[in-house]
């Protein structure tokens, strides 16, 4: 991030401390942050040398907002949040179901104040776009208000999409699309990788990519961050809904995405006594391989539908997804057999907001309907064990991926070569382990030898606690499949 956007960012930012004593979480912070600066961008687009038609209808605006004081201006506030809600394109994602958090009047004006002293549509793009990243991230790292699992790592997406490598006038999906770290990670690839004409350009903007996610607060932050990116227009590339509902129809070149964990539903459901609770959804789908009340199965079978014949997807999984019986064993034989499983990454530890999460990304392209497997080989690379992460002291970074891009080889996957953490598997290997379990690792775990060399107290800790949540996280999901068989 350059010196320039990351004071903005620390001066937005330093204003929350102010609003977190009257109780508004910086969850609600960036969000009413988000419904300001597009009023402010949105205003400044009608002036010189834009001059462009309104975005908001007339009383409805920036202007509006900037007259008035007291009480008039929080009562004018929330009008312009559920008039705007209305709307239809981005208006409508960005504002759906929007409220004022913010209840003293002196507070939000000063707020008004802060953003109305700085020329956003003027900023360059990477500036505007580093600027929200940066409070995306720090809103992320407010583990306590749960953002966190919205925020993939952002040096795991850039090296999930350089192995991927986008190329010009494909179609990019990401049906969890959080933030919309994947989405704009491609843009950023494309942008620097192709000398692109006018043609090529338009297409990157408009056409490019979707992303659906089933949160109205999520999906409004990613339109904004997306919107800030210089991606998309009035027809919003961001859809509110639950992906795994049904096929959409649609097919992409391309998806990539890191689907939410656990069994719970985002969705509230209201019982016959009036209570509202999350409870697990069993998605009856034609397309689907199996019936599962495991969300990340269901995703993974819904990737396969969304893709294209020879499509690729790089998708994050838990370690449940690998070795889970019942319909895991079922899906990962269709997996193996109908999509070329070519490449999975052991993720390490510690490296995501949410605790207790043990992940990988499973690398496959979809094929065409063949009597023969299609997958061959799996290439299995460790980057868990004997490494140790932490959010803070040692964050992951894109030098710590770096080998495994090298291994990739994503210029010709056929001249890879094993080494120390990465290994071949043939389908035969596979296809006779009990259950079809892919969750193989063959690396000497050191902490369980060398007790003169242990990690940091606190890294100990934290892995103890991430074991104990994971362990927890797996007993939950086999009570869940007893409940549903």
């Amino acid at each position: 991030m350059s010196n320039e956007s990351a004071t903005i960012v620390q001066r937005v930012w330093n204003y929350c401390h102010v609003l977190r004593d009257e109780g508004v979480s910086y969850g609600d912070y960036v969000e009413q942050l988000t419904y300001l600066l597009f009023l402010k961008m949105a205003d400044e687009q009608t002036k010189p040398p834009f001059n462009k038609t309104g975005m908001t209808p007339k009383g409805y605006d920036w202007q509006s907002l900037k007259e008035k004081d007291g009480d008039a201006l929080e009562i004018h506030y929330r009008h312009i949040l559920e008039t705007l809600g209305k709307e239809k394109g981005m208006l409508g994602v960005i504002f759906r179901k929007s409220q004022n958090k913010i209840q003293d009047p002196a507070k939000l004006k000063r707020l008004i104040e802060l953003i109305d002293g700085e020329v956003w549509v003027g900023m360059d793009i990477d500036v505007k776009g580093d600027i929200y990243e940066g409070l995306l991230q720090k809103n992320a790292e407010d583990v306590k208000g749960g953002a966190g699992q919205y925020f993939t790592p952002r040096p795991l997406i850039k090296a999930m999409v350089d192995v991927i490598k986008p190329g010009l006038n494909q179609t990019i999906c990401d049906p969890a699309c959080g933030t919309g770290g994947f989405l704009l990670a491609v843009h950023d690839y494309i942008s620097k990788n192709y000398n692109l004409d006018k043609e090529q350009k338009k297409h990157l903007k408009y056409t490019t990519f979707k992303g659906i996610d089933i949160v109205d607060s999520v999906a409004r932050l990613c339109t904004m961050n997306l919107y800030l990116h210089g991606i998309g227009g009035d027809d919003c590339p961001i859809q509110v809904k639950d992906s795994l509902a049904s096929d959409p129809g649609e097919r992409f070149d391309i998806v990539l995405t890191n689907p939410p964990f656990g069994n719970k539903s985002s969705i509230t459901i209201i019982n016959g006594e009036g209570k509202a609770g999350k409870e697990n959804l069993i998605y009856e789908r034609q397309d689907f391989w199996a019936t599962a009340s495991n969300k990340q199965l269901n995703f993974l079978q819904h990737v396969k539908t969304i893709l294209k014949i020879n499509g690729k997807c790089a998708i994050v999984v838990p370690d449940n997804v690998l070795f889970e019986g019942g319909a895991g064993e079922t899906v990962r034989k269709k997996l193996l057999h109908e999509c070329d499983v070519h490449t999975l990454l052991r993720l390490p530890t510690g490296i995501f907001y949410a605790q207790g999460v043990k992940a990988n990304v499973l690398f496959f392209d979809r094929k065409p309907a063949s009597q023969t497997p299609w997958t061959k080989e799996l290439w299995i690379y460790d980057l868990r064990t004997n490494k140790h992460f932490t959010l803070k002291e040692n964050p992951l970074k894109l030098d710590d991926l770096q080998e495994f891009i090298q291994c990739y080889h994503a210029e010709n996957r056929h001249e890879r070569k094993e080494s120390e953490r990465f290994k071949r598997f043939t389908y035969e290997q596979l296809i006779s382990r009990d259950k079809t379990n892919l969750d193989i690792f063959w690396l000497k775990d050191e902490s369980l030898e060398d007790t003169e060399n242990l990690p940091d107290p606190d890294v100990i800790a934290s892995e103890i606690a991430e074991n104990l949540e994971s362990a927890l996280e797996q007993f939950n999901s086999i009570v869940e499949s007893l409940r549903t068989t």
